[in-house]
C-alpha cells in the first residue's frame, strides 16, 4: 500500500491505518528501536508507542514522507526510553529528588535562546549533508541517525568496515569546519 493512502486512512482516522503502518514499516521501526536500545523487548514497546503516537498526531500533522516521520516518532521514542532506563540505573541524590519534586512548579530551565540555537545548529547540519555526495551522506546519517553498526553499514552497501570509517571520518571533520566557518564554537 502506498504512504498516501496510508496517510488517508489516518486522516479518516480508519483503524487499518495502523495494521498498514504495521505491514509496511513495522521491521524498520523496530529495527531503529533496537539499534538504540539493544533490548527486543523494549523495541517492540517502542513501536508500538510509535503506532500510538502517530495515530495521536495524524492529524492534525501530515507527514510528507511517512517513513521519515514514522522514524523520527520511534527514534525519540527510544531515546527517551534509554534515557529514561539510565537515570534509574543511578542512585539519584536527595537533591537530584528534590528538583524532580519541584518540575511541577517550576519552568524547565532550557531557555528560548538554547532552543534556537538548538535549531539553528540541527538547520546548519542538514545544510552541510546536503553538500556531500548521497553516499557519504546516507552512511553519515546510517551511523548518527538510525543508529547502526559500522560492519551493518558496510554489509549494506558493500564496502569493507575501514571504508565506512574513512567516510565517516572524512565527513565529521567536513561538518567541523563547515560549522566554525559558520560561526558554531565546536
Amino acid at each position: 500500500m502506498e504512504d498516501n493512502e496510508i496517510i488517508s486512512m489516518f486522516m479518516s482516522r480508519n483503524e487499518n491505518a495502523l495494521r498498514e503502518t504495521q505491514n509496511k514499516y513495522g521491521a524498520y521501526l523496530y529495527k531503529i528501536a533496537c539499534n538504540i536500545l539493544g533490548s527486543g523487548e523494549d523495541s517492540a514497546e517502542c513501536v508500538n508507542d510509535t503506532y500510538y503516537k502517530a495515530w495521536e498526531s495524524i492529524p492534525p500533522a501530515v507527514p510528507s514522507k511517512l517513513s521519515t516521520y514514522l522514524g523520527a516518532l520511534v527514534r525519540n521514542i527510544s531515546i527517551t526510553l534509554l534515557r529514561k532506563r539510565n537515570a534509574e540505573m543511578r542512585a539519584p541524590s536527595q537533591y537530584a529528588m528534590s528538583l524532580d519534586e519541584l518540575a511541577d512548579c517550576v519552568s524547565s530551565s532550557d531557555t528560548v535562546e538554547q532552543h534556537v540555537d538548538l535549531g539553528l545548529l540541527a538547520g546548519t547540519i542538514s545544510a552541510y549533508l546536503r553538500t556531500v555526495k548521497q553516499e557519504a551522506r546516507s552512511i553519515f546519517m546510517c551511523r548518527y541517525y538510525f543508529g547502526d553498526s559500522i560492519s551493518e553499514i558496510a554489509a549494506d552497501f558493500g564496502y569493507t568496515e575501514s571504508k565506512i570509517k574513512s567516510s565517516l571520518l572524512r565527513t565529521r571533520k567536513g561538518l567541523k569546519k563547515y560549522l566554525e566557518d559558520q560561526g558554531f564554537k565546536v
